[in-house]
């Protein structure tokens, strides 16, 4: 029964490293983004949240959450198997919501138009403010096993590499 956690900087891949994943795995995915924003922008109060997230949870044994939400991350760690932590460079992220403005999501109910100041500073200061923190996490789960990929060239190789095991698998089966 596998619970995997696929964390990083807004802009890093998380929610294209999840589907590939969930996909290859026959995972169900929730996207935390999904559970906190509404349709018009707006979003859902702290209980609200929690609950859907409880919920997510309790839906099936095994699953892919996909987001930080920091305030959560802990109770999600504590409930999971095995953690991916997308640590890519300040400059990938912010290129990476640039480039995906105006674009349809799955990961998002509503279509990003127009720049946020607030969360470009986010993403920018996200390596002094929240790296630590999950640093810390990592500390305090490190029973668990934490996958850190730091660029794109790394999440394609490991998603490449199960690619490959399951082929080696399907090839033994016959």
């Amino acid at each position: 029964m596998e619970r995997i956690l696929v964390i990083g900087s807004p802009g890093s891949g998380k929610s294209t490293f999840s589907r590939a994943l969930a996909q290859r795995k026959q995972l169900p995915l929730v996207y935390l983004d999904q559970l906190f924003w509404n349709a018009d922008k707006t979003t859902v109060d702290q209980v609200q949240f929690d609950q859907r997230l409880e919920e997510a949870m309790a839906r099936t044994q095994a699953w892919i959450l996909d987001g930080n939400y920091g305030r959560t991350l802990e109770m999600r760690l504590e409930r999971c198997t095995q953690v991916f932590f997308l640590d890519l460079p300040v400059e990938v992220c912010l290129e990476s919501v640039q480039a995906r403005r105006g674009t349809v999501r799955p990961d998002m109910p509503w279509v990003e138009t127009e720049e946020d100041p607030e969360f470009m500073d986010y993403i920018r200061t996200f390596p002094q403010q929240q790296r630590p923190k999950i640093l810390e996490l990592r500390e305090k789960y490190g029973e668990k096993p934490w996958v850190v990929l730091r660029s794109r060239g790394q999440m394609d190789a490991y998603l490449r590499g199960l690619d490959a095991g399951m082929a080696e698998v399907k090839r033994e089966q016959r």
